[in-house]
């Protein structure tokens, strides 16, 4: 019985994923393309709004261009260097999730906390959200922490894997394009019509993967021996207090399973009834994502080598075409 390709590489992605993490911006793809991205929306139009919709959708276009070329250079490569190719495909996939880079924030945070230092865990925030953390509380800081590292859960960990699944290395990095465009430039301000196009479709994109989100952090809340019902019933309840249609169901979910209040004023209240978030809150919150990020992964290499075993073939590295 054959053993998919893409399950193995997707084994292997994992694997330096827990042992390493991501890599360092320089040698990172997304920080590549995020520093593309610096430069040349500052040379698109910003208004009149059609034209800076018109040049956001030049922008997701230029994004999965970017795919599209990596997808040519294997097809160009495979027969003459496959194991080339294979490491290359190896680099993009494990730059495509961030499982211990998302833990590893988490709990630059959750130290600075424990050990009373409110300016080092203001500071080590800025890695997991954007919020302005500068005249944030003890209580405030946790809480920010923890809705974020639910709600990356999804985007960083959940969605890539989702879309590798799916439809491959391609589904993978296309997923990863719309994304950083949506952090980029898809809120509201200065970019907002140039971002609305990726904003859109990056809320199209996460609705299945933010779904799959509550029922992992459900599993890791069992396996954690942590109220699952509760979760649930604040994830029914809250999930729709957010203005995305996405963060607010693992945020949600993770603000009923660890019994805090999760609150961003003037935008969203998560879990009202429940306490003020605590660095024990924090690294509780860190275990459970931790575990549910974990689920994902051993989830989509099932899901991976099942599909290539039902075809009995070795399957290319993940590409959809």
């Amino acid at each position: 019985m054959a053993i998919s390709h893409a399950g193995v590489m997707l084994a292997l992605a994992l694997a330096i994923d827990c042992a390493f993490g991501e890599p360092p911006n320089r040698l990172h793809p997304v920080a590549w393309f995020g520093s593309l991205v610096t430069r040349v929306r500052t040379t698109l139009p910003l208004r009149p709004a059609l034209a800076a919709l018109l040049g956001g959708v030049v922008l997701l276009l230029a994004g999965f261009g970017c795919v599209g070329s990596l997808w040519l250079v294997d097809v160009l490569l495979r027969a003459r260097a496959p194991f080339l190719t294979d490491l290359l495909a190896l680099f993009w996939l494990q730059a495509s999730f961030a499982g211990r880079g998302l833990l590893t924030a988490g709990s630059v945070v959750e130290r600075a906390l424990v050990a009373g230092d409110l300016p080092r865990a203001r500071a080590g925030l800025g890695a997991l959200c954007s919020r302005d953390p500068s005249a944030l509380s003890e209580s405030e800081v946790a809480g920010a922490a923890t809705s974020s590292l639910a709600e990356n859960l999804s985007d960083s960990v959940v969605a890539p894997l989702f879309f590798y699944a799916l439809f491959g290395l391609g589904g993978a990095l296309a997923f990863r394009v719309v994304n950083t465009l949506d952090a980029m430039v898809g809120y509201r301000g200065r970019y907002e019509w140039l971002g609305k196009p990726a904003a859109r479709l990056d809320d199209l994109l996460g609705l299945v993967p933010a779904r799959l989100s509550v029922g992992l952090l459900a599993l890791a809340a069992r396996v954690l021996r942590l109220p699952v019902r509760r979760g649930l019933r604040v994830a029914w309840r809250d999930a729709k207090n957010t203005a995305s249609p996405n963060g607010g169901f693992p945020m949600a979910m993770t603000a009923g399973v660890l019994g805090v209040r999760l609150e961003k004023p003037g935008h969203y209240v998560l879990g009202a009834e429940g306490d003020a978030p605590t660095a024990a809150a924090l690294t509780h919150a860190r275990q459970l994502v931790g575990v549910a990020a974990i689920l994902a992964g051993v989830a989509t290499l099932l899901v991976t080598c099942v599909w290539g075993t039902a075809r009995g073939v070795w399957q290319p590295m993940g590409w959809p075409w």
